[in-house]
């Protein structure tokens, strides 16, 4: 198909362009909208044709929920069964990088859900996927906008690459302000949390609204093949380069030569901090911002992903992060994209 690539800045000067782009999502097509954190693949939440053509578009196991998007935390009941819990966190934390897992009502179909009696709901900050999303009139479905496994797309150009020819219409609205998708929560029986996905709203956050937060073990493992992932993200290969990508464990000295002999030794790509890059000066340098600047490297890291496999490179390396804060999004990523390996330097 042709895909219509329409750049939007400003929803209330650009109506016309919203609606163009609503009306698509209303007709079954497929409109790749911008979200605070990263693009997203958007349908008709209540169509299960839509939710076919998603899972298509994407190369996306069936099986694996799609996050319902929403204009206002109200608009919740018409799809979910909420609770006291939901609109404390809405509360605090809507609009925003939060998508929580409640109970579906029969207005939300089994393709959407992966099969699942839950839906995860989430109402994004942006101005152009808010107002997109009010015109359409319907919840939009929306995974991010990459091909199944690829790190995830953090600005239109990366969307073009995986996407052109595959959906109806791609909305630019510029750089994902954060870069990671977001945070997903379980409210579980007791009336509590279970974090699935860490992102932007962080464990600690979580804990300010609700005193029993519980994080899930599968943020550092995966499913077995029989289990059924019950938020996106849990079960299969994601946001991988094509290259082989290593986290390194170890003080900053032994890391620094480490990387210095392998820049002899091979091809190999480096995600380092800015102040390292003199120190490694030559080699294919990716330099995600300043040590310890979380909010930085979390908005870089699937851009920096994407240039990997520009520079096709034998290897790739980057420090493992700190689970601490932001930190625990930027581990979840990371030691997926690597398929769990981690290489100790220490001396």
């Amino acid at each position: 198909m042709e895909t219509v690539v329409l750049k939007i800045e400003d929803p209330v000067k650009q109506s016309a362009q919203i609606e163009r782009a609503a009306a698509l999502i209303r007709d079954g097509g497929l409109v790749v909208i911008p979200t605070e954190t990263v693009y997203g693949l958007g349908g008709d939440a209540t169509n299960p044709l839509s939710a076919q053509k998603i899972y298509a578009a994407k190369g996306r196991p069936s099986d694996n929920p799609l996050i319902i998007h929403i204009s206002d935390p109200r608009d919740a009941e018409k799809y979910a069964f909420t609770n006291e819990l939901y609109y404390k966190l809405a509360k605090a934390f809507m609009p925003g990088p939060l998508t929580v897992i409640l109970p579906k009502k029969d207005t939300v179909p089994r393709e959407t859900t992966g099969g699942l009696d839950t839906v995860a709901v989430r109402c994004p900050s942006n101005a152009v996927a808010s107002a997109i999303i009010r015109a359409a009139g319907v919840p939009i479905a929306a995974p991010s906008a990459n091909i199944s496994g690829r790190p995830s797309a953090t600005a239109v150009k990366y969307v073009i690459e995986d996407f052109d020819g595959r959906v109806d219409m791609i909305v630019d609205g510029g750089e994902s302000e954060i870069g990671l998708e977001s945070t997903i929560v379980l409210i579980t029986e007791n009336n509590g949390l279970m974090l699935l996905r860490p992102g932007a709203i962080t464990y600690d956050a979580l804990c300010c609204v609700c005193e029993n937060v519980t994080i899930s073990p599968t943020l550092e493992g995966t499913l077995s093949e029989n289990e059924h992932p019950i938020s996106p993200g849990m079960k299969y290969r994601h946001y991988a380069p094509s290259a082989k990508f290593v986290l390194l464990d170890g003080n900053e000295a032994s890391i620094i030569k480490f990387l210095k002999e392998e820049q002899k030794r091979c091809r190999c790509a480096v995600l380092c901090y800015d102040e390292e890059a003199e120190l490694l000066s030559g080699g294919l340098l990716l330099p995600i911002g300043k040590r310890g600047d979380l909010k930085t490297h979390a908005r870089m890291l699937f851009a920096r992903l994407r240039e990997c496999d520009t520079l096709s490179p034998d290897i790739i390396y980057a420090h493992i992060p700190d689970k601490a804060g932001l930190g625990l999004a930027l581990y979840n990523r990371m030691i997926r994209a690597a398929a769990h390996t981690v290489l100790n330097v220490e001396d």
